[in-house]
């Protein structure tokens, strides 16, 4: 418990000083750009002079601060490089749809994700389909489902995509009109936080519609705020009934994009690239792992093989 209470102390106390570079940063850029905007005055043209020598000040502080928590952090990484293969109980993580860059240590994912053995490929679409595939043969079924829509579409698939999977555009148009988000969940219902955060991203981007695309439901409070916001929420059922109005040429084309490759492997929602079967040192049942580890220490529960 101590060293847990120590952890937690040293996490906040980084945070700090990268919070307090940051303010510093903001302030001195403040009062330099600030008084010349209101030239005009000559009371200000005096205010913008004196507060010149303490804005360069407050602008070195914060990069002091920031450098020292570059330093800290990586620090930090370096000593927490040691704990691959470790068997213990991971805390929720956000799960790709929605995708985090992870912490320095073993990173979680809340839902489990399919066995390593491969599942025969289905013929035709069903709810079976969604529960075998990972979580970027989900996106890209999506985004060609999009595609076939009409919409020009362009994937975001990896890394820090600010809460967007796909951008759509309507032909001749370069500011897209709508965002997509995907969420492949099994067995938990995606609830109203998820959803405000993608109004946020929607604000964010001056944007009117947004679709959130899960193979999972939705709570009742989920479903109201998405109502009301301008947001298509389809859920697995609802995605189903769209693909079952494509031609049968369009089906097997989506199927073919579903099963596309290594299609039950996860893919690292940090790397873009496809995760290995570890088992822990000291036992214990089989993860998915990131094959760049050490570098990045993804890891995801593995379901058992059905």
């Amino acid at each position: 418990m101590a060293r847990q209470r120590n952890s937690r102390q040293q996490k906040q106390g980084i945070q700090i000083l990268k919070q307090k570079g940051l303010q510093a940063i903001v302030l001195g850029a403040a009062m330099l750009l600030v008084p010349p905007l209101f030239a005009s005055s000559s009371i200000l043209k005096t205010v913008a002079s004196a507060l010149r020598t303490p804005a360069w000040l407050a602008l070195g502080i914060g990069v002091l601060l920031l450098g020292a928590y570059a330093i800290v952090k990586r620090m930090t990484v370096k000593t927490g490089d040691s704990t691959e293969g470790v068997a213990h109980t991971p805390s929720p993580a956000k799960s790709r749809g929605r995708l985090k860059l992870v912490e320095p240590t073993l990173a979680p994912i809340a839902e489990p994700t399919p066995p390593a053995s491969s599942p025969t490929p289905a013929s035709a679409w069903s709810p079976a389909v969604f529960a075998a595939i990972e979580w970027r043969r989900f996106e890209a079924v999506c985004e060609a489902l999009f595609a076939q829509a009409g919409y020009t579409t362009r994937a975001q698939s990896h890394g820090a995509d600010g809460g967007v999977d796909i951008w759509l555009h309507t032909a001749g148009t370069d500011k897209p009109v709508a965002v997509v988000q995907c969420k492949h969940w099994q067995g938990k219902p995606v609830g109203v936080k998820e959803i405000r955060e993608f109004f946020g991203v929607m604000a964010s981007n001056k944007l009117q519609r947004g679709i959130y695309a899960t193979t999972s439901t939705y709570t009742e409070d989920a479903q109201q705020f998405a109502a009301a916001n301008g947001i298509a929420a389809m859920d697995g059922p609802a995605l189903l009934a769209m693909i079952a109005k494509r031609t049968p040429e369009q089906q097997q084309a989506l199927l073919a994009v579903a099963h596309e490759g290594e299609y039950w492997k996860p893919t690292c929602a940090s790397c873009g690239v496809k995760m290995l079967e570890r088992t822990p040192s000291k036992g214990g049942a089989a993860f998915w792992g990131c094959s760049n580890f050490p570098k990045c220490k993804t890891r995801l529960q593995m379901l058992a093989a059905r």
